[in-house]
């Protein structure tokens, strides 16, 4: 094997190792770094909003599971903050 050939797949190799770990601590090991990119980067997309836009309503499903409804319905155009994280 042509060495510059060798040490090209070598140096490959090694890169998609490290990024391999660099994301698996990202995620918080290798099962969620793998679920992040089955279910969460195909669904990632840049938007168009811009400062000053309205957030796009959505519908969410209520606490007791069966019910839904839009955002918008339940703020009666006062201001929200929704939260996502963990308070735990």
């Amino acid at each position: 094997m042509n060495p510059i050939l060798k040490w090209t797949v070598i140096a490959l190799a090694t890169l998609l190792v490290g990024v391999y770990i660099l994301f698996c601590f990202m995620a918080g090991g290798p099962k969620d770094a793998f679920y992040m990119v089955r279910y969460a980067l195909p669904h990632m997309y840049r938007g168009n909003l811009k400062v000053g836009d309205n957030a796009p309503d959505a519908r969410l499903v209520a606490l007791d599971g069966s019910n839904s409804f839009h955002i918008r319905e339940k703020t009666a155009g006062r201001p929200l903050v929704l939260v996502f994280g963990s308070f735990t």
